[in-house]
């Protein structure tokens, strides 16, 4: 049942993302920082498609993604067409790797240390929903203040 609301949350969320980059009315907006806004949407979004890819598709789907998260913060003007599919690509991987996961394993301890304890697999995926929910905030205010 968690794993079945997690596939949904993900694929809800992602949706957002897709369409939140898609919004842009000047593909350049998608990559400002200005004042206070340390990170650009452009940024969030690559950022967000690493960490799924990692925690997720890496791990659960053995797709032998290989991070790079320096890049994830460093990389700019990467077009609004390639930063959609990128989503597009992470909606699939995390659906099917959820699909490898059952709810007895969702107890176990997860095997990495992601945080400053072990944690269960439970709480690294609904962690990695509020996180994806988080940011998707971000891009969404970072959207309606500096593409106007």
């Amino acid at each position: 049942m968690i794993v079945e609301t997690l596939k949904l949350l993900f694929n809800r969320d992602l949706l957002r993302l897709k369409s939140e980059i898609n919004l842009y009315n000047d593909e350049s907006k998608i990559w400002i920082v200005e004042n206070n806004i340390a990170n650009s949407a452009g940024n969030l979004c690559l950022h967000l498609v690493g960490n799924l890819n990692t925690y997720i598709g890496a791990e659960f789907g053995k797709t032998n993604y290989i991070r790079n998260r320096e890049l994830e913060f460093s990389l700019k003007n990467i077009s609004k067409k390639e930063l959609i599919e990128q989503i597009e690509n992470t909606i699939l991987i995390v659906e099917m790797s959820l699909n490898n996961i059952t709810e007895d394993e969702l107890k176990n301890e997860h095997p990495i240390l992601v945080f400053d304890k072990k944690t269960t697999l439970e709480y690294l995926l609904i962690h990695l929903t509020t996180h994806l929910t988080y940011h998707l905030g971000q891009i969404n205010y970072h959207r309606r203040l500096l593409d106007q």
